[in-house]
């Protein structure tokens, strides 16, 4: 003991006595620095990052089949959206899966993408207009039905002039109109005519389908939208994932058809673009310290905004463009009477008025506008590739929007929208219940048979063939009958009321299943015996975790530690070369030293022991050091967070900060690290001291 004390006594009082101790000190605390504070960051964003996968959509572990040509990857892939075989029958796996000790719940799954189009203001305007006049057909005229017709007919008659004047200045502007359809010029000049509007009322559906055919399609702002979608248990969904919270309107009913589409994709695509666009220049004037003077993004973004107003404008009938004038004249202090430059002057935006007038615009402006293309309660036509490749559409009711808490602004979290199992499975193409009864019931009404392959020969060729082939003969088709009859079968199977049973949407088909487990530190070993039960039971299932289900996206933190792994060996393998350097360099200052401690007695494990163990001390001191200076680092950042810069990073951090937290193992893998290179370095000038004798130390002058 005693012959250590000394040892430590001799090491603290050589430990500032060098440049060489200070230069080697230095690299230790700088990598000691790096070490706790790259692994602490990167094992924050990991947890992080776990975090919104398996909290959004793919719970601990997801389960598909192997018959899957691709795999999972819930969050699309580079090669579009992957190829997997469905699960039967989901009802039967339920309850395999939770047979296991650490299930949780089972969630069924099914990721899809469609084409819907959001219709542009004219369009959106005239089905109004056509709606209220079947209403008028249906139930009758009223005087506030009648009011509401001449209101919509006055906004269309406006959307025509304001048309036209804009047709005349663009024509202006770019030399005439030489590439403009002559059939449409015809129509937009006879829908300004007095003659047009006097024997509108005559024939209401006839100069609807003018205008929708061909005034409508004039206008270029409807959009034609890809909609990313899980169909699932909707309930189950919502008590599983906890994170998930309505934003606007309500859940969709238990057992019914509908959805609910992300908030993210709701505000993105289907808000009016100049309220979008205020928006996000006031996020990122708050959430990134970002100014219109200097940041080139918000100045394109005021610019679009004062130019582009036709949106607005176009949104308005009389009524309402007097009102938007009065507004803007009073906010403005200005007796301008024209709309359009009114806009152009209140988007007219810098940083000392912006906060004023996003208050302005969301207090006067917004209420006379039609913030949304789409509203809570409105039906969504639908129209996706089925898993044989061809299209098929459905209507889906829109119940409301939800968000994950804390992914508000994640394009890869937020941007994927609920809707129910039964209708996820029309549009992927799979025979529902509902479509077998239609199916029986037509071939029952048409009298026809269904034959097997066997069969079909005998049956066209054979004796009976007369039963399948007949004459012709010439009838009269009641048109009348016939549509009332599809119109009854409509009201009779209106799948958009009926309510499913829990047994109904459990039993058919999904594309996998998110199970959520009870103790998540056992996710290795419960994979492996769900893997081992599905083998026994001849289930030919894939169980993967959140991460490889996640595709590319989760292994984006599993890069990052290899990069930083790789940046700490390089950086540490310098360390290595300079310390055994700088090692060698004080063995050599330190000859006589050594020489004259051999000639007193000193054995060579004394010298060995004394080498190595001021380089330890040197190690632990300064790695000390560089770990408290990381710490508090950390503690800082803990305490402020990082900010995500973009929205990408919102999926990253988990939420729009990112506050990484430092770990017990940070700090013993940097210790561990730091004193396992000093060692190593050490080890061969040590040796060197050991071979020094003390005739050598005696003549030299060092």
């Amino acid at each position: 003991m005693g012959h250590f004390r000394l040892l430590l006594q001799v090491a603290f009082r050589n430990l500032f006595t060098s440049k060489i101790n200070l230069l080697i000190g230095g690299i230790i605390f700088f990598g000691t620095l790096l070490v706790v504070v790259g692994g602490a960051l990167m094992d924050s964003m990991d947890s992080a990052m776990s975090r919104s996968i398996i909290g959004s959509i793919a719970g601990h572990i997801q389960v598909y089949s192997d018959d899957s040509k691709d795999p999972l990857a819930l969050y699309g892939s580079m090669s579009g959206e992957p190829d997997l075989a469905a699960l039967d029958d989901f009802s039967q796996l339920k309850p395999f899966l939770e047979k296991h000790p650490n299930v949780r719940t089972v969630v069924p799954l099914g990721t899809s993408s469609a084409i819907i189009t959001s219709g542009n203001t004219v369009d959106l305007t005239l089905s109004r207009l056509r709606e209220l006049y079947k209403t008028r057909d249906d139930a009758g005229e009223t005087p506030a039905l009648r009011e509401n017709i001449d209101s919509v007919k006055g906004h269309v008659r406006q959307m025509v002039e304001l048309m036209a004047a804009q047709t005349a200045k663009s024509e202006q502007e770019l030399g005439g109109g030489a590439n403009k359809d002559p059939a449409e010029v015809e129509a937009l000049a006879r829908a300004r005519t007095d003659a047009f509007w006097d024997t509108f009322e005559q024939d209401p559906y006839g100069a609807l389908e003018l205008l929708e055919n061909r005034i409508a399609p004039q206008i270029p702002d409807g959009d034609m939208l890809e909609l990313r979608y899980a169909g699932t248990d909707l309930d189950a969904f919502q008590r599983t994932f906890d994170r998930m919270e309505i934003v606007d309107g309500q859940a969709v009913p238990t057992g019914q058809r509908g959805m609910l589409l992300s908030k993210l994709f709701y505000e993105e695509f289907l808000k009016l673009k100049s309220a979008l666009r205020m928006d996000h220049i006031k996020q990122q004037r708050e959430l990134n310290q970002k100014t219109i003077a200097t940041d080139p993004e918000l100045q394109r973004w005021v610019k679009e905004n004062q130019t582009q107003t036709r949106e607005i404008i176009f949104q308005l009938d009389p009524l309402k463009t007097r009102e938007m004038v009065s507004r803007l004249q009073k906010l403005l202090g200005t007796q301008e009477a024209g709309l359009e430059p009114l806009l152009t002057r209140f988007f007219t935006l810098d940083d000392d008025n912006f906060d004023t007038r996003y208050a302005q615009f969301y207090a006067e402006l917004a209420p006379l506008l039609e913030l949304y293309r789409l509203r809570m309660g409105d039906t969504l036509t639908i129209t996706a590739f089925t898993r044989t490749g061809y299209m098929q559409s459905a209507n889906v009711k829109v119940y409301g929007t939800y968000q994950f808490k804390g992914l508000e602004k994640s394009a890869m979290a937020g941007a994927l929208s609920l809707m129910d199992l039964m209708s996820f499975r029309d549009l992927y193409g799979y025979l529902t219940a509902d479509k077998k009864a239609e199916l029986a019931a037509i071939q029952k009404q048409s009298g026809l048979t269904a034959l097997n392959r066997e069969q079909a020969e005998e049956a066209l060729f054979g004796e009976d063939s007369g039963v399948l082939v007949a004459e012709a003969a010439s009838t009269d088709i009641d048109d009348r009958a016939a549509f009332l009859g599809a119109e009854e079968t409509l009201k009779r199977d209106d799948l958009l009321q009926r309510v499913y049973s829990q047994q109904e949407i459990e039993q058919g088909v999904a594309l996998s299943a998110a199970v959520m487990l009870k103790d998540p530190e056992q996710l290795e070993q419960t994979m492996a015996e769900l893997r081992q039960a599905a083998k026994d039971a001849g289930l030919k299932l894939r169980v993967v975790s959140w991460q490889e289900a996640a595709g590319i996206i989760g292994q984006f933190v599993l890069l990052g530690k290899l990069v930083l792994y790789f940046a700490v060996f390089i950086i540490f393998v310098v360390a290595l070369v300079i310390i055994n350097n700088a090692m060698m360099m004080a063995t050599l200052q330190r000859v006589r030293e050594v020489g004259t401690m051999r000639a007193i007695g000193a054995q060579r494990s004394f010298v060995l022991g004394m080498v190595l163990v001021e380089t330890l001390v040197l190690g632990l001191v300064f790695g000390a050091a560089g770990s408290l200076v990381g710490s508090g680092f950390m503690a800082w950042l803990h305490s402020t967070g990082i900010p995500a810069g973009n929205e990408a990073l919102y999926f990253f951090f988990s939420g729009p900060r990112l506050f990484p937290s430092l770990s017990a193992s940070n700090l013993v893998a940097a210790f561990v690290i730091v004193l396992g290179v000093s060692a190593i370095s050490t080890l061969y000038p040590a040796f060197l001291a050991t071979r020094v004798s003390p005739l050598q130390a005696m003549q030299t002058d060092e």
